[in-house]
């Protein structure tokens, strides 16, 4: 049997350390512990750099809290003798940059992992020189970096095998109260007003807006997406006015240079997003059983946002309301009115993949021996705690591998309209109801 291709692990954004290293002694600014927003900020000049230079912040590694144990448990479970490594790599990027640049990053990071396996005795023994390839695992954000990857490489894309956790294919309704309030379930924490001023310069974040059903917008505003700058609240101009004034080079205009600045980053994301919806697996050279898609519901999720018409402008009214957890309803339309805490359903759906191929887990889906991962997870959210879950590892494992599973450790459940006879996973799985 021939050996697994080598993994690469792609974190979700905010999960990458950050560190400057400017200093002669390099300096962690962003981590678990650690969040200095006046460091991380970009420039308005250019949103590549910092705003207050001189400066150099560079992806540290990936939190371990996170994807330590999704990393350690494949590199011990996808190996079938122990002189017979299969690597798992992290890949740590910069998460505030524009995911057309990091998509860049991985590109080359791909290419340096098949040439370290090329290295490999057991791996050279094995054939793996002849047609090198990577099996690919990406969580939340990770995942549409995966697909734009993929998309931009076409036939030349070096990927064999895919793996998205809780991806936001279609964005997330957090997404817009992060860059409003400063404050969401996005991310890893508490809310401040320094934060809101760095996220609205966070050039990433805006590849995170929701294009799922959900938005409702009043019919004395124009009929458009969250990418139409006209549909956003003003405030959001004057604090990118402020920001302008107190560090941009040449600031003397800086209402006009809020606006150029804000519209350049909805163009942005709206071009990746469409590229995203644009991917198809045969341009790629893969099949539908080649990409397992996990996604997270029975959690309640933000899954509508509201936006009505004001003397002011437009207006955001954020309403607990809005999050809301169907997924016991017998209602198939209804039922889909869940998520993972963070990412809505709608927004999980991938264009690429068929209804049937999707893969639904719960948070029930924690075994009995995850309690503090399931208490963590009802804590800081179901959708940062789903690389942690054993069942997930399980069934990366199958999906790289091929193996069976005789002992029904792994199952997952339809989506929504979905019967039991329509389901087809990537594998076999145990089907749950």
């Amino acid at each position: 049997m021939a050996l697994p291709n080598p993994v690469i692990i792609i974190p979700g954004i905010t999960a990458t350390n950050l560190r400057d290293e400017y200093p002669i002694s390099p300096e962690t600014v962003w981590s678990v512990l650690s969040k200095d927003y006046t460091r991380i900020s970009l420039h308005p000049d250019n949103c590549r750099y910092e705003v207050n230079e001189p400066a150099r912040i560079q992806p540290d590694n990936i939190m371990s809290i996170a994807y330590n144990e999704l990393a350690e448990e494949l590199r011990y479970n996808l190996r079938e003798k122990e002189d017979k490594p299969v690597p798992v790599y992290p890949f740590a990027y910069d998460w505030r940059q524009p995911l057309d640049l990091i998509e860049e990053q991985l590109a080359l990071f791909i290419d340096e992992v098949i040439e370290r396996t090329k290295l490999m005795r057991n791996y050279v023994k094995d054939g793996y020189t002849e047609n090198p390839k990577v099996n690919l695992v990406g969580h939340s954000m990770g995942g549409l970096v995966i697909a734009g990857y993929m998309q931009s490489a076409g036939k030349n894309c070096k990927v064999a095998k895919v793996v998205t956790l809780a991806t936001p294919f279609k964005g997330s309704y957090e997404a817009v109260i992060k860059v409003t309030t400063g404050t969401a379930n996005l991310g890893v924490s508490s809310p401040s007003s320094r934060e809101r001023e760095s996220a609205r310069v966070t050039p990433a974040l805006y590849h995170l807006l929701p294009s799922c059903p959900g938005l409702i917008v009043d019919p004395k505003l124009p009929q458009k997406d969250l990418y139409d700058p006209s549909l956003w609240q003003r405030s959001i101009y004057q604090t990118l006015e402020e920001y302008i004034r107190l560090y941009a080079v040449n600031s003397k205009n800086p209402k006009q240079q809020a606006e150029e600045l804000f519209s350049a980053l909805l163009l942005s994301a709206s071009k990746h997003r469409d590229k995203v919806e644009s991917f198809t697996l045969k341009n790629s050279g893969l099949a539908n059983n080649d990409w397992l898609a996990v996604v997270g519901v029975n959690t309640e999720t933000r899954v509508r946002l509201k936006i009505v018409s004001t003397a002011k402008g437009p207006d955001f009214e954020f309403s607990s309301s809005d999050r809301a957890d169907k997924w016991a309803s017998n209602n198939v339309e209804e039922k889909k009115l869940t998520g993972d805490g963070t990412v809505p359903f709608a927004g999980a759906i991938p264009s690429f993949l068929k209804p049937e191929n999707l893969v639904c887990v719960t948070p029930g889906d924690f075994g009995y021996w995850e309690l503090q991962d399931k208490i963590i997870s009802e804590a800081a959210g179901f959708h940062g705690m789903i690389p942690n879950m054993n069942m997930i590892h399980r069934l990366i494992v199958r999906h790289f591998t091929g193996r069976k599973d005789y002992h029904g450790n792994t199952w997952g459940r339809s989506v929504p309209g979905v019967t039991k006879d329509k389901w087809q996973p990537p594998m076999e799985l145990d089907y749950k109801e």
